[in-house]
């Protein structure tokens, strides 16, 4: 028997000054009011309430009880206040993990214009080119790029995006410059080891999609590596164009095959089934899915 529930059994008896009135208002059983009563006295070993024909009197015992069990129950219903209130409103620490370059260049404002939305919530975000473990129990929610394959995730569908090829100008003037996508086997193509593609770029023009396997010498797991070794004249990269627009402006890189789409990849906002879907993670899915959907 749940003693919080014979707690506020006993308080009520005590302050109708009867079990039958008592038990009318909790709608129970006279019977089951006295099961209550029975079960804390047998807890405290001893009586709560003297019980006649005419009327039941508390004992010193129960006198000294009734203040502590009224105490309880307000602190009681006080927690579950507050829980309910949690469960409404979005607060606590999220951790959300993202592939580096794009969450240093997308998704950090992103973020902070979130947490400017939602100010009880804090975000731990950590950014890595390797796949983020969330069976660890540690990460709320990840961004992953590519085809999803487990069954045990759930799934948000952002907007899929495209790449965009460069070299620095000192590599274009040493090598020249590709006018068609099968140019490239001609140079060094740097190559985003992260990828599952095989060894070779796809692209979509005016004949239709055109593959190229292409020679990478240099091979690096980061986007952040192939933007500083394109700036240093190492060969072509295929990255995002948000991670060098700058450059682009500058002119310390160079757009090439602009005429020629790269592949699409998919991108989701994953989280695991099992997992509870809390305020503040639903509050960010749903900023996230609108904001990049």
């Amino acid at each position: 028997m749940d003693r919080l529930s014979s707690m506020a059994v006993f308080v009520r008896v005590a302050d109708t000054g009867s079990f039958t009135t008592a038990a009318k208002e909790l709608r129970l059983s006279p019977t089951m009011i006295g099961k209550h009563i029975r079960f804390l006295e047998a807890r405290l070993g001893s009586s709560l309430i003297n019980r006649s024909t005419r009327r039941q009197q508390l004992t010193e015992l129960g006198r000294n009880c009734l203040d502590h069990c009224r105490h309880l129950l307000e602190e009681a219903e006080a927690g579950d206040a507050l829980a309910e209130e949690t469960l409404r409103t979005p607060r606590g620490k999220l951790r959300v993990a993202a592939p580096a370059a794009f969450g240093a260049y997308g998704l950090t404002p992103a973020i902070v214009k979130f947490m400017q939305l939602y100010p009880e919530v804090s975000v731990e975000l950590l950014l890595s080119d390797g796949m983020a473990d969330l069976f660890e129990g540690s990460v709320d929610v990840a961004i992953r790029v590519g085809a999803l394959n487990h069954s045990t995730m759930i799934a948000r569908s952002l907007s899929p995006f495209r790449q965009l090829v460069c070299a620095s100008p000192d590599y274009l003037a040493a090598n020249g410059v590709p006018k068609h996508p099968t140019d490239l086997q001609q140079h060094d193509c740097m190559a985003f080891s992260g990828w599952m593609d095989g060894p070779g770029w796809t692209f979509y023009g005016p004949e239709g999609e055109i593959y190229v396997e292409v020679k990478s010498r240099l091979q690096i797991n980061n986007a952040f590596g192939i933007r500083h070794a394109a700036l240093s004249g190492a060969g072509l990269a295929m990255l995002r164009l948000e991670f060098v627009n700058d450059d682009l402006d500058s002119g310390r890189l160079v757009r090439v095959l602009s005429d020629y789409k790269t592949l699409s990849r998919p991108h989701h906002l994953v989280w695991l089934q099992s997992r509870r879907v809390t305020p503040k993670l639903r509050a960010f899915i749903d900023y996230i899915a609108e904001r990049y959907g």
